[in-house]
């Protein structure tokens, strides 16, 4: 249960944050912005790392493999595209759009198990869940 009221708060965050995020950018420059936010949330995890954590910072670098500590400029690319989406679709639109696309990769992720994750088998019943998901995105654009 808390697992799933987390993702709800992420949930409600992300959609907050790309509307926030879109906001500075009509009086900034797009990379303004995202590096605003960016350098914000590397100050936020710094203190927040301070404050909780107990391993030393450089263990991130101990990580195999490498291509994992990409994660970061990921952020800077999902920060982008979020807010042009926003622009482009509005909020609700764009956030159907992000969050069929964040299920549909993940599902993808399991059933083929990219990047070291525990390789799930295929399922109808999910996938069908996500051409429901995909044709409810649909109804949205063209209404």
């Amino acid at each position: 249960m808390v697992g799933f009221l987390i993702a709800i708060l992420s949930g409600v965050c992300m959609s907050i944050q790309g509307v926030f995020n879109t906001g500075v950018t009509k009086v900034s420059g797009i990379w303004a912005a995202s590096a605003f936010v960016q350098a914000l949330a590397l100050g936020t995890c710094l203190v927040a790392w301070g404050i909780w954590e107990r391993e030393p910072l450089w263990n991130v670098f101990r990580v195999e493999p490498k291509y994992m500590l990409l994660g970061g400029a990921i952020g800077a690319v999902i920060t982008y595209t979020v807010i042009k989406s926003m622009e482009a679709m509005g909020p609700a639109r764009a956030v159907m759009v992000i969050v069929v696309s964040q299920i549909t990769m993940a599902y993808l992720i399991e059933v083929f198990g990219w990047w070291n994750v525990e390789k799930q088998p295929f399922s109808w019943l999910k996938f069908f869940g996500i051409l429901l998901a995909v044709s409810g995105v649909l109804c949205t654009k063209f209404s």
